[in-house]
């Protein structure tokens, strides 16, 4: 299974951004999807996770100005960021995990999308 995510840019402050992560690679159910970010010199960070049932958990600090939504006929997660704020500038990163089928066999996955990054200029 593989992440492919975009969607990523500059904006100014209070602008929008949307990003896209679209898995891929065989036979696989999905459990949740999330994204989280890195800031230069911080660690990684939760910013939103959606269950396969819709349910969803956010970072305190995006709350209200962020969207996490997905579709799962097209194994896409979205993250529909307004207000943007330059603290919000970092390399954004889709997860997923899930069960792959090959086989026969049912292998437990966890995958990290390749990073795209975020700039909000004050």
């Amino acid at each position: 299974v593989q992440l492919q995510a975009s969607g990523g840019g500059l904006v100014q402050a209070g602008g929008s951004l949307r990003l896209s992560c679209a898995a891929s690679g065989g036979t696989f159910r999905i459990n949740n999807m999330g994204w989280y970010r890195q800031a230069p010199g911080k660690q990684r960070e939760s910013v939103a996770v959606i269950s396969s049932g819709g349910n969803t958990n956010y970072a305190d600090s995006v709350k209200g100005r962020f969207t996490i939504s997905r579709d799962n006929a097209k194994n896409t997660v979205y993250l529909q960021m307004n207000s943007l704020k330059p603290e919000d500038t970092a390399v954004y990163y889709c997860n997923a995990d899930g069960v792959s089928m090959s086989w026969g066999r049912s292998i437990d996955f966890n995958r990290w999308g390749q990073g795209t990054q975020v700039t909000v200029s004050s």
